[in-house]
């Protein structure tokens, strides 16, 4: 067992997906500062200061006034439309920035010549294709 786990574990997929959780980890640090610090207060800056994060419905009579929303929710049941708003915009804008990256990257590929492999077909795939084949011929 202990040597199918070795064969698993030091698999290039395995070891690729690693390295890519990690920088992924890492990356979304960098992207949440950028919206965070550096996107969203020029978004609130040109709206005025609008802040979507504390608009919500109270759903109890419990919550008074207008309480901000972390204050309401600790009162009572709040439909936190704002919050959601907020982070669907966080979102669009993460998915944006990556589309850029993304999309830079292809593009100095290209111009380097690099090509992408192609994966052929596995193992099973000719396997099943083969079977396929012979049932067709029946």
């Amino acid at each position: 067992m202990l040597s199918d786990f070795r064969k698993f574990a030091l698999r290039g997929n395995v070891i690729d997906l690693a390295i890519g959780v990690i920088i992924g980890a890492a990356f979304s640090k960098i992207v949440d500062s950028l919206v965070n610090d550096i996107i969203m207060p020029l978004i609130g800056a040109a709206t005025g200061g609008l802040d979507f994060s504390n608009y919500y419905l109270p759903l109890t009579a419990a919550i008074q006034g207008h309480p901000a929303y972390l204050d309401a929710k600790k009162a009572g049941a709040v439909l936190g439309y704002g919050q959601f708003l907020t982070v669907a915009i966080n979102f669009l804008i993460i998915a944006f920035i990556l589309f850029l990256v993304v999309r830079e990257i292809a593009r100095l590929e290209r111009m380097a010549g690099v090509k992408r492999e192609e994966a052929g077909p596995t193992k099973s795939e000719i396997l099943l294709t083969e079977i396929r084949d012979l049932l067709a011929k029946r």
